[in-house]
């Protein structure tokens, strides 16, 4: 059964440090009560809640991140990287949605275990498209496992 059928809504992490695109995100998404969507602006950050260190001690894991690639402190590459080569953490989904067009990184996000990696459109028409499409496909159709990995 998909997790977003169950009582509990989809976790859902956003690592993203443009406040535009997050309030974008959020406000596309918004009203639905089938997910909860947290947010951090940095890499460092990233890992702190993933690992639920910190201030991130009893947040709940993600079922699902959302990762930009450009982030400052500690880049979304590394990130990724930290994140496939952790036992306890690699079989959460990650979707890089990134402005990066780049060859180089779009194999480098697949070479490192990236589930799904999607440029971000400029026009914010598309930009909502792309957005309902990842709901679509990600929140509501995809079979994501369960919160242990190991």
């Amino acid at each position: 059964m998909k997790k977003n059928q169950h009582q509990t809504p989809l976790e859902i992490l956003l690592v993203e440090d443009n406040l535009a695109d997050v309030r974008l995100l959020v406000e596309v998404l918004q009203g639905k009560d089938n997910y909860n969507m947290r947010f951090v602006e940095d890499g460092i950050e990233a890992m702190k809640y993933l690992k639920q260190k910190g201030s991130y001690a009893s947040m709940p894991r993600p079922d699902i991140i959302i990762l930009d690639l450009n982030l400052p402190k500690k880049d979304g590459r590394a990130v990724l990287k930290s994140i496939k080569n952790d036992a306890n953490l690699q079989c959460i989904p990650v979707i890089v949605l990134t402005t990066s067009t780049s060859e180089e990184d779009i194999a480098e996000a697949y070479a490192l275990h990236a589930n799904c990696y999607i440029c971000k459109p400029n026009d914010l028409d598309q930009f909502i498209t792309v957005v309902n499409s990842i709901e679509t496909l990600w929140f509501e159709n995809a079979v994501l496992p369960s919160q242990t990995c190991s």
